[in-house]
């Protein structure tokens, strides 16, 4: 089969034409792929930024395809069917942190940038029939990154307020989308008016500039404190902020 693997730290991702097509195991699912997506991850796997790289591994985390074969102890229902992949394995008990065994799809184990897939039938959902195969392919792994941080850890509630910082990142647009839905009162920060604006019409409130000096000052003297902060680019959230410490 056709797959995008990363073959060694010299030659990084490489389009390999005749990777071994991989067989179902019991308690799996083959997948057919039909669409594919990308995060930063692959891209700091590829640029040997990651902790656990292997060689070969195909990456991507994401994805939406076609059950194609099943392995022994599997329902039956699930042949034929296009189900959406939850990239997250052995995540634990515990909804407000991972345990020491979780992982990600795409390393260690090989990933979504391949004509097929193996994974175990718990990781499957049927793809949601609102979005394209593309826009289902986006969701899973940004999308449960952002509703971890906000229900599961924040507990947010609605009525509550919310600061999103880098607004255009893929999990700070899918934790303002379940803010907004959830009922908060969402506030966004970015570099950029053009991403603030956008935000705006996507129903947050409003936005500021954070390269503008003490910006968090002139925030919480505007707009008042925040209940929750999502910050996914140093991966640290806050429940009841009454005061900013900087």
């Amino acid at each position: 089969m056709k797959a995008l693997v990363l073959t060694s730290k010299e030659q990084g991702v490489v389009l390999n034409t005749d990777y071994p097509q991989p067989v179902a195991n019991a308690g799996e699912v083959r997948i057919k792929m039909l669409a594919a997506a990308l995060n930063h991850r692959d891209v700091w796997i590829n640029q040997g930024q990651y902790g656990g790289i292997k060689y070969p591994t195909i990456l991507g985390s994401d994805g939406v395809g076609i059950v194609e074969s099943l392995g022994e102890d599997v329902d039956t229902e699930w042949l034929g069917k296009t189900v959406i992949i939850n990239p997250s394995n052995q995540w634990g008990d515990n909804q407000r942190h991972q345990s020491k065994q979780y992982h990600i799809l795409g390393l260690p184990k090989d990933g979504t940038l391949a004509e097929y897939l193996t994974v175990n039938a718990d990781r499957l959902r049927p793809a949601p029939t609102h979005l394209s195969i593309e826009q289902a392919a986006a969701l899973p792994l940004a999308g449960l990154t952002a509703y971890r941080a906000l229900f599961g850890r924040a507990q947010l509630q609605a009525g509550e307020k919310v600061l999103i910082s880098g607004i255009g990142g893929g999990v700070a647009l899918f934790a303002m989308q379940f803010a907004i839905a959830a009922g908060a009162e969402v506030y966004v920060s970015s570099s950029s008016e053009e991403k603030i604006a956008h935000a705006v019409q996507m129903g947050a409130k409003a936005g500021v500039l954070y390269t503008e000096e003490k910006w968090h000052k002139n925030f919480v003297k505007t707009y008042g404190e925040v209940d929750v902060v999502i910050d996914s680019g140093i991966k640290t959230l806050s429940k009841r902020m009454v005061k900013w410490m900087w």
